[in-house]
C-alpha cells in the first residue's frame, strides 16, 4: 500500500509543472544513445506520447551524425569536423540527406505513430521550412547556416494536432541545389525561437556541461559560456550546443537545457520534477550564486 501511495504522490507532485507547460510548445533535439538504443527509443516515444496527452506540444528535431559517419566510412567518402561542425562535400551531402530525411526521420515518425502519436516527418526542404546559405562563406562546404525558419508552417502543423519530426536539411535559393547539412543543435534552437517555444531540450550522451574536474555545471548564462570557451572547458561538439542555447534564450525561448538522454525518461524528469537534470541556460546572472531565482520560479 505504501508503494501505491508513493506513486500517487509522484503524480500529485507533477501537477504544478503540468499546469505550467499545458498548451506550451517544447522543442526536443533528439540524438545520441537515446536515438540508437532500442530500449531508450521506446522510452523516448512513451515520453513524447505522454507529453501530447497532457496537452503539451512537442516538436522533434533530430540529428544522425553517428549513422552518417558510419555510412560515409563504408562508402570511403572522407569526412572531418571543425569546431564541432561537419565539413560536407557534395558527395557526402547526398549521404547526409539520405540518412537524415530518409532513414532516420521516417524511423522516428513510424516509432511515434506506433506508440499512438500523430507524428509527421518533414525536411527543412519541405515548403522551404529552413532556408540556408553556406556557413562561413563556404568554408564548411555544403554545411549551411540558417537564414530563416518558416515558423508559421510548423505552428500550423501543431494546431492540426501533429507532432512535427524535422530533419535538419536546409533549402537553398538556387535551383537544383543539393541543399545544406545543418547542425541539428543549431536547427533545434533556431526552430524553437521561430515558433516561440517555451523550452528547448537537448538529449545528449553526457549529464550536461561539465567543468574541468568532470563535475556538472548546473546553470550557465552568456558570459559564463564565453569564459568557459576561452579557457577550453567548453570545446569541440559542445560548442554549437551551448552557443545555440544562448542564442535561443536571447531570441524568445524561455529556457534551454542540455540533459542526459541515456537516462530513461529524462524528458519527464526535467519537465516534471523540482530538481530537474542536466545544465540549464538562463538569460541573466545575479549575485545569488549566479542564478536568477525570481526568473527560475516564474518559468
Amino acid at each position: 500500500m505504501q508503494n501505491k501511495h508513493q506513486k500517487v504522490q509522484t503524480l500529485l507532485d507533477a501537477i504544478p509543472y503540468i499546469k505550467k507547460f499545458f498548451g506550451k510548445v517544447i522543442v526536443i533535439k533528439y540524438g545520441g544513445s537515446a536515438q540508437t538504443s532500442p530500449d531508450l527509443k521506446e522510452k523516448f516515444a512513451q515520453d513524447i506520447v505522454f507529453l501530447s496527452l497532457l496537452g503539451i506540444k512537442p516538436v522533434i528535431v533530430h540529428g544522425g551524425g553517428a549513422r552518417i559517419t558510419e555510412l560515409l566510412t563504408k562508402l570511403e567518402i572522407p569526412s572531418h569536423f571543425v569546431d564541432g561542425h561537419r565539413v560536407t562535400c557534395e558527395e557526402s551531402m547526398k549521404v547526409v540527406e539520405m540518412v537524415l530525411s530518409g532513414e532516420i526521420n521516417k524511423n522516428i515518425t513510424s516509432l511515434l505513430t506506433h506508440h499512438g502519436a500523430k507524428a509527421i516527418g518533414i525536411s527543412g526542404k519541405d515548403s522551404a521550412l529552413i532556408n540556408a546559405i553556406p556557413k562561413d562563406g563556404g568554408k564548411f562546404g555544403y554545411t549551411g547556416e540558417i537564414t530563416k525558419v518558416n515558423g508559421a508552417m510548423i505552428n500550423n502543423l501543431i494546431k492540426e494536432g501533429f507532432i512535427p519530426v524535422i530533419a535538419p536539411i536546409g533549402d537553398s535559393a538556387e535551383p537544383n541545389h543539393p541543399g545544406f547539412n545543418i547542425n541539428a543543435d543549431v536547427a533545434a534552437c533556431e526552430i524553437a525561437a521561430a515558433i516561440g517555444a517555451q523550452k528547448v531540450l537537448f538529449l545528449t550522451d553526457t549529464i550536461g556541461v561539465l567543468d574541468k574536474e568532470g563535475k556538472l555545471i548546473q546553470t550557465l548564462d552568456k558570459q559564463s559560456v564565453e569564459n568557459y570557451k576561452k579557457d577550453g572547458t567548453i570545446a569541440g561538439g559542445m560548442i554549437p550546443k551551448v552557443d545555440s542555447c544562448i542564442d535561443a534564450i536571447h531570441n524568445g525561448v524561455n529556457k534551454a537545457h542540455i540533459i542526459d538522454g541515456r537516462v530513461e525518461h529524462s524528458i519527464l524528469l526535467e519537465l516534471f520534477t523540482s530538481d530537474g537534470i542536466g545544465t540549464q541556460f538562463i538569460r541573466k546572472e545575479n549575485p545569488n550564486n549566479g542564478i536568477d531565482m525570481e526568473k527560475l520560479l516564474s518559468e
